[in-house]
């Protein structure tokens, strides 16, 4: 695809550090370098592609402005698929941003966010589940998700959309047939044939579609609440598990009257660490306040810590009805397991922590982990998972499968069941692009970072 303007950006964080890069792409890509950039030796060298030149930034008036490397990519061999320059200087703010405008005043054009990962799609050097992958690698926060990233840069999802494609075309090809030829009509033995071959292609799209909620937890981590009654050590444990004193810990009931909230990984799986307000009957009015976002982070977790003093009798629980607020996982936690044990905790099914000793806490994190694998159906042997977008996308997608085979099975007209699948075909084809979904590119690409 040609693209007439060249369009240029810093490319890394805003801030200073010891390097910068400065990406200029397009079909003007060159000639700015050759113009905003000459040799170390003085002269305007030949910029061989793939090969790092010492050169100078020099201002409109001859001055140097900066001392860097060079490289030059030739199109299609490039990221964009398009000419590419990058000049790697010093990561000074003013600097960059002075060789940025030298560079936008030779003739380039700012980018828009996520501009060069747009052209690397347009161009055909990435397919769109690839390009939200590359957000999805700059985010991630554990290695889970940096895999299932990974494993979507090179294209798992893509290739799992493009295999059910495959298999749907020729069924709508065989259908299309017989609406050139309605005197053939659809025998029993073919439309068995395409059945079986719906089911199969329905089969496999719901299990990517169940990815779709391990991929909300790899993306955005696993909300996991904290409750309990007051002073039984939640903001203790907190500390414990994100290692540094991130709440306040006192003996005064109602210290804690808002939600608080700490990420971290637990055994690679990222969560949102969520401290709530102590429940009590006779709480004040912003204690009460904080208690109704308790109840309500509770109606919004993964994973719920119910914590209660395991010296105390069990009736000292001030229980949330948390099974018939929230689907969530759940785990008791017996505290302050460092004192004795009230003798009402026999036969109760809880974990012993001692926030002061640790003991209990390596035991809890592998709960943690067991629970929100079998709550979020994650999987370390998959590394595939889809996002919203891929999710709405595959749920029309079995929607019109759906409708077409049962309209298959009815012996309905064979106008009515092409039309479903090719319904089914679109939503296929906007997973990985290959559809006209302008819109759906404007909203993906805006969330990237500029310079990338």
């Amino acid at each position: 695809m040609m693209i007439a303007d060249t369009i240029a950006a810093i490319s890394t964080a805003v801030g200073e550090a010891a390097l910068s890069v400065i990406r200029i792409s397009g079909p003007e890509a060159r000639s700015i370098a050759t113009t905003v950039f000459r040799s170390a030796r003085g002269e305007a060298g030949d910029l061989t592609p793939r090969t790092a030149h010492l050169v100078r930034a020099m201002d409109a008036e001859g001055g140097r402005m900066d001392e860097g490397l060079l490289l030059r990519f030739v199109g299609p061999a490039s990221y964009t698929g398009e000419d590419l320059i990058e000049f790697h200087g010093h990561g000074g703010l003013l600097v960059t941003r002075q060789v940025l405008e030298r560079v936008l005043g030779a003739g380039a054009r700012a980018a828009d966010p996520g501009e060069f990962t747009q052209r690397a799609f347009l161009n055909g050097k990435m397919d769109l589940t690839q390009a939200e992958a590359v957000m999805d690698l700059i985010h991630a926060q554990s290695h889970l998700a940096l895999r299932a990233a990974n494993e979507q840069l090179a294209g798992a999802i893509g290739e799992e959309a493009m295999a059910l494609r495959e298999e749907l075309v020729p069924t709508l090809a065989h259908v299309e047939a017989y609406i050139d030829f309605p005197d053939e009509g659809i025998s029993p033995d073919t439309g068995a044939a395409m059945m079986a071959r719906l089911d199969a292609i329905m089969a496999r799209a719901r299990k990517l579609l169940a990815t779709s909620e391990q991929g909300r937890i790899l993306r955005q981590g696993a909300r996991t609440v904290i409750f309990g009654a007051p002073n039984v050590g939640k903001s203790s444990l907190l500390n414990r598990l994100v290692g540094f004193e991130r709440a306040i810990v006192s003996g005064t009931a109602g210290t804690t009257r808002d939600t608080i909230e700490e990420g971290l990984q637990v055994h690679g799986i990222p969560l949102c660490l969520i401290d709530t307000a102590g429940v009590r009957e006779d709480a004040d009015v912003l204690e009460q306040e904080g208690i109704k976002r308790t109840r309500r982070e509770i109606e919004r977790a993964d994973l719920v810590i119910e914590v209660a003093d395991g010296s105390q009798s069990t009736e000292a629980r001030q229980r949330v009805d948390v099974d018939a607020e929230s689907g969530a996982a759940r785990i008791l936690i017996r505290n302050k397991a460092d004192l004795p044990a009230h003798p009402s905790w026999e036969g109760v099914k809880s974990m012993p922590v001692s926030c002061v000793t640790g003991d209990g806490l390596s035991e809890l994190r592998d709960e943690i982990r067991d629970r929100i694998f079998a709550a979020g159906g994650l999987a370390s042997d998959h590394p595939v998972a889809i996002n919203a977008r891929h999710k709405a996308c595959f749920e029309r997608l079995l929607k019109h499968l759906t409708a077409g085979r049962e309209a298959l099975e009815r012996g309905e007209s064979p106008e009515f069941i092409a039309l479903d699948l090719r319904e089914a075909l679109q939503a296929l084809g906007e997973v990985v692009g290959q559809v006209d979904v302008e819109q759906v590119l404007d909203v993906i690409f805006s969330s990237f970072c500029i310079g990338k």
